[in-house]
């Protein structure tokens, strides 16, 4: 049996590399660190959890992120875990995203690895 897939998605960063993290829970980790990578292959692959960064951007006019191209593949496919991390001062704008899209965890830096582990088990 294939190990489960884990998509890491770091646009800004600014972070540790949680990848060793994933890899010892149990899953094969693809990093990509852009959102148009990200889209390209989500029509390739459908990984078992997506964890990726909420980065506020005000200069959008329609939309929060560029995190909201993601989930708007992503909602196809229920199945799909999707943890996201972001800053606090952001909670209102992701609020608005966990209003249309299903996200499964939303963690705060700075936040326990005992924490991530939970967020990211199947």
């Amino acid at each position: 049996m294939s190990k489960p897939v884990l998509l890491a998605v770091s646009e800004v960063g600014g972070y540790p590399n949680f990848s060793p993290i994933y890899e010892q829970l149990g899953f094969t980790v693809i990093a990509e660190n852009s959102m148009r990578k990200v889209l390209k292959l989500l029509k390739k692959q459908t990984p078992d959890v997506i964890v990726a960064e909420f980065n506020y951007q005000s200069d959008f006019r329609d939309r929060t992120s560029s995190l909201e191209s993601m989930m708007s593949v992503v909602q196809r496919h229920p199945e799909i875990k999707v943890v996201i991390f972001y800053d606090k001062e952001h909670e209102a704008q992701l609020a608005r995203l966990q209003a249309r899209f299903k996200i499964d965890a939303a963690l705060s830096f700075p936040f326990k690895e005992e924490q991530l582990e939970a967020a990211v088990s199947l």
